[in-house]
Order: C-alpha cells, then structure tokens, then sequence
C-alpha cells in the first residue's frame, strides 16, 4: 500500500503560491524541490505550519542523477535524506533521468536509453540511494522529446524490471504519459494501460502546450482534456493511483483558476475536493 493513500488530491508547494496552498481547506498532502529544501536549519516557517496540520510534505528530487551512469554523489544522496527527515516525509520522489556526465550540468532532465546496461546502472544509484533514505522511494519516468535509437525494452518492461529490483515504487506522471504518447504518434490511453500501475505510490497532473509540432510539458499550461479522461479512465476502470498532485512551475494563474484545475482533477478521479 501507497504511503500516501487516503490523501486524495494535492499541490506542488512553491514560494510563489504558498499563501493559496495555505488557504486549501482539506488539503492533505503537498510535494515540495528537495533542492528547494535548506542544507542546514529549519524548514520554511510556511511548510512549518502545513506539517502542524498534519498535512503531509514529500520531497520531490530533480537532481540526483539516477539515469547516469556515474555513481549518485553521496552528498546529494545525503541532502535527499535530510530532507525525508526534516519533513517527516511518507515517501520521496526522484526521476528517471540524467543530468549530469562527465562533470558537466544539462540543466534538464534527460532521457535514459532503455537497455540492460542502463537498467543495471539505475540499480545501482536507487540501491545506494535508498541505503541512505529510510522511507520508501518512488521513481519518475519523465517526458522526452526523443528517444534513444535502438532501444532494448519497452517502456513498461524497462520500469519493471527496475521496480521489481529495488522496491521502489511507480511515481506516475499522466501528463507525461501524455506527451510521450502524442509526440511519438500512439495512443495515450494504449500506453497508460501498458504501464506497472499496480505499484503506483501517487501521480502527478500537469499542462503543456504544443509548439512547432510538438508537446511540451511545460508545469505552466492548464491540465488538458485528454490528461482529465485519462485520469477518468484510471478511476472507471479500477486503476486509480492512491493521491494526486497539481504541478505549477510558473505563469501562476488567479487563484480561482488553480482552484478550478483542483476541482477538475478531483471530478475526474473521484476523489474529494480539496478547496
């Protein structure tokens, strides 16, 4: 079981929206930049006071590197822990990606080919990041504007597998189920339903927007009607993750728009609202 079921809907905390975080009535959970997150002292007094609600505060990481073939750096690894800690964290999250190599920063996420070889050094980095955080782990596959050319397993295989050798959990992000779907001409549904969705810890909703032929999952758009029927289809056919999250990176509407994009999102996954 997720450690996050019974939490229903929540929202990506950020500075720039924390008071409208603040003034969700039934929130019960939020997702935080563990790089966001201070290496020494205390936690922001505004997620202070979310955590004295009871509101549960996980730890999102985006620059760990467990796609890359070097090892994860230890204090890295090390900063993750101290900040499951810090927030009293269920669970933390991280993606499937690399962002780093050879001593040089991408400044992105970028895709991992889906080989044995990677699989193997995926192991590795989730093995010696889970050494060092004491709750459980979920990984996120992220959105890609390409793929790697002779790729060796399918997406659903490649995640397996790893999942099946770490114990880690599935984060899923459907709006990035979505844009691979549509930049790579399947059918976003297809793919969902291809997908280790029994061993999902919780998901993630976000907007994109298309651009010179392509999707972009920008966390700076609307959620999109298709993401809302593909959540929609996860709850009438009995495959609803355990909670779901709201991501805003930016462009924040009016809070009655955030409001709306909440409600939304509980309608389609039948889960309670949370403004």
């Amino acid at each position: 079981m997720s450690p996050l079921s019974g939490r229903g809907i929540g929202i990506g905390w950020r500075p720039e929206i924390a008071g409208f975080v603040a003034g969700l009535p039934s929130l019960r959970f939020v997702e935080v930049i563990a790089e966001s997150l201070p290496a020494k002292g205390d936690l922001p007094p505004a997620l202070q006071t979310l955590a004295a609600r009871g509101i549960a505060i996980v730890p999102h990481g985006v620059r760990l590197s467990l796609g890359g073939a070097e090892p994860v750096a230890p204090q890295r690894v090390q900063h993750l822990a101290r900040c499951a800690e810090l927030t009293g964290a269920p669970l933390v999250s991280e993606h499937i990606a690399f962002v780093r190599a050879g001593g040089l920063e991408a400044g992105h996420l970028l895709p991992v080919p889906r080989s044995r070889e990677a699989v193997d050094a995926i192991v590795a980095n989730v093995r010696r990041t889970q050494a060092e955080v004491t709750v459980p782990l979920a990984l996120e596959p992220i959105a890609a504007l390409f793929e790697w050319p002779d790729n060796e397993l399918s997406e659903a295989d490649f995640l397996t597998e790893i999942l099946d050798r770490t114990g880690a959990m599935l984060l899923l992000d459907v709006a990035n189920v979505y844009a691979n779907a549509v930049n790579r001409d399947i059918d976003p549904l297809s793919a969902l339903e291809r997908l280790p969705l029994d061993r999902v810890a919780y998901a993630h909703v976000a907007g994109g927007s298309r651009h010179d032929g392509l999707y972009h999952d920008t966390h700076t758009d609307p959620v999109p009607v298709d993401v809302l029927e593909m959540i929609a289809e996860l709850r009438d056919t009995g495959r609803r993750p355990p909670a779901f999250l709201l991501e805003r990176d930016g462009h924040y509407p009016a809070a009655i728009q955030l409001r709306s994009e909440l409600d939304a999102i509980a309608e389609a996954c039948g889960y309670p609202r949370v403004t």
